[in-house]
């Protein structure tokens, strides 16, 4: 469609009001909602979160970009039926237990809603019953869990191990990150995925869901 382009160049700058107005064309002009998240909304986003780990643009960008998706999206849910709105997966997300930072995993979740997964925010201090819980009751297929603190990061073997013992562990892909992690970490607990940034994180969460 001819103004795909225009409403990802406009979410890209953060322009929440012209992304409306472009949408709200595109639907005039017989464009489905699933057409224009797919082509403009989505595309957008992937494109924010590649210069975002390029280091081309910075977190405040990817918020003003992230609060013009939403502000497409909702305009889009109102045009859809509540079951029409296809998520390419559900991840469940927090900070581990003891660990109160989260503009990592708000980074995180942005970017994951920007591929169009459906993401479960625990927000902070999330012990790994609640975690292994909310992952059960959404059917989901990714637990992803931030910590900023070394103290904190053995929680994330918590997740882990509990996840083995409730029997979810192979429907479940467990990911990992946050400044003190590292890959060999990753592998010392057993989880599935490290990855160092916001934007590579959406990239595995993404794979993980095909």
């Amino acid at each position: 469609m001819s103004n795909f382009a225009e409403i990802s160049a406009a979410l890209q700058k953060g322009r929440a009001k012209i992304v409306k107005q472009l949408i709200e064309q595109a639907l005039a002009e017989g464009a489905q909602p699933n057409e224009i998240i797919e082509g403009a909304l989505l595309d957008g986003m992937s494109i924010v979160g590649e210069k975002f780990k390029n280091n081309e643009v910075f977190v405040p960008e990817v918020l003003i970009a992230a609060r013009a998706m939403n502000a497409g999206m909702d305009l889009l849910k109102a045009h859809m039926a509540a079951d029409g709105l296809e998520t390419k997966g559900t991840a469940v997300l927090g900070t581990v237990k003891g660990d109160l930072h989260d503009i990592g995993k708000n980074l995180v979740k942005i970017m994951m809603e920007g591929k169009g997964l459906k993401v479960i925010d625990l927000g902070v201090d999330v012990s790994a019953e609640k975690f292994v819980e909310a992952a059960i009751e959404n059917k989901a297929n990714l637990i992803c869990c931030s910590a900023l603190l070394t103290t904190t990061m053995s929680e994330m073997k918590a997740v882990v191990d509990l996840c083995t013992e409730k029997g979810i562990r192979d429907q479940v892909k467990i990911m990992i990150g946050g400044a003190p992690v590292t890959q060999s970490f990753c592998d010392s607990v057993g989880a599935d995925c490290y990855t160092a940034d916001a934007a590579s994180a959406s990239d595995a969460a993404l794979a993980f869901c095909k």
